[in-house]
């Protein structure tokens, strides 16, 4: 149970999309950057803050996030740990409608996860 709720949690579980709006592909670091500008990734149980100098960090369900990304031939890559589980690195495509980011894994073939961004 805990192994499904770690792969939900950062690799990506299917979450409702944005209601009446469409996905459009995030291109570059600078758009990335605009969109998550600010701005925490939340959903229930995680609270994630992605920085401009490559640090990701947060809380899901009691456990500290850590971490870095870079942004490589257009995909968001990401390292992270969460707790003391190394998740690992990752490369996923990321996507925006309104104030929802949709993460998938595998450089936009695996499975997705949906944040609100506030």
């Amino acid at each position: 149970m805990i192994r499904l709720l770690i792969a939900a949690l950062l690799v990506g579980i299917a979450g409702a999309p944005a209601l009446a709006e469409e996905f459009t592909t995030v291109q570059d670091r600078s758009s990335f950057l605009r969109v998550v500008s600010g701005k925490s990734l939340t959903r229930l149980g995680i609270q994630l803050d992605v920085t401009q100098d490559g640090k990701i960090t947060g809380a899901a369900f009691g456990q500290s996030v850590t971490g870095a990304w870079t942004w490589t031939n257009g995909f968001f890559c990401r390292d992270l740990s969460w707790g003391d589980r190394d998740l690992g690195p990752n490369c996923q495509s990321v996507k925006v409608a309104g104030d929802t980011i949709r993460f998938i894994s595998d450089r936009g073939n695996g499975r997705y996860a949906d944040l609100r961004l506030r």
